[in-house]
């Protein structure tokens, strides 16, 4: 059984991405967590990754001799082991697509990701509010977001992004969280999305575990001293 590392469930938001997309397809993995104490070259974390992950970052995928250590590269191998599972669209444009969108969600969206980290646990609206009045790129980022799922939900039908649940949804799970935790403003039909998304059997696991954590991290939580 593939062995699939990752970080805190209230934090860590790319070893969310491959955890709900393996769960939520019934694909099986033993989890081991490397909890966030810190980064340090001595902390357990690092202790923890060490001879597993070649970056000593989270998420890690083990299956056997082999070691995949990227998001989107994991999510590739699950799609080609797993081809009964159609993790991606059958169809090659829209298999095109959804790459496209998984990939901008890579890279991109610097702004929102780095001034709204994910935390399941709280209710950051206040925090949401004032990044949204005073931060242009965020708003920017949203405005993007909304476009991209529009028009995806429109074209295939929805429920999710491509018509049923696939890769795109898991790549912008974390995404939803930051939207509803923040509070940040965004069309009705995105916000019943969002909802879709949280209401996948997979993610209500997942936030019910992050919840239950009660691991306060400093640094992962600049907007207040304590829990």
């Amino acid at each position: 059984m593939p062995k699939l590392y990752i970080g805190n469930k209230n934090y860590s938001s790319w070893s969310l991405r491959p955890w709900v997309l393996m769960r939520q397809a019934g694909i099986p993995f033993e989890e081991v967590v490397a909890r966030f104490d810190s980064f340090d070259p001595d902390s357990q974390f690092k202790a923890t990754l060490a001879g597993v992950s070649p970056t000593g970052k989270v998420p890690v995928l083990v299956d056997g001799d082999l070691t995949v250590w990227d998001t989107l590269a994991i999510a590739e191998y699950l799609a080609e082991q797993y081809p009964d599972k159609y993790l991606w669209p059958q169809e090659a444009k829209a298999r095109a697509v959804a790459r496209s969108a998984c990939a901008e969600m890579h890279s991109g969206f610097a702004a929102l990701r780095g001034a709204c980290p994910m935390n399941i646990e709280a209710d950051l609206a206040q925090a949401g509010a004032l990044l949204w009045r005073d931060r242009p790129a965020v708003r920017a980022d949203v405005a993007r977001l909304v476009q991209l799922w529009s028009e995806l939900l429109e074209k295939h039908g929805g429920p999710m992004l491509m018509g049923k649940f696939t890769i795109v949804d898991a790549f912008y799970a974390p995404v939803c969280m930051r939207l509803s935790r923040y509070g940040l403003p965004v069309p009705a039909h995105i916000a019943v999305y969002i909802q879709r998304v949280e209401a996948l059997p997979a993610m209500q696991e997942w936030i019910a575990a992050a919840k239950a954590e009660q691991d306060f991290r400093e640094f992962e939580e600049p907007y207040r001293l304590k829990r």
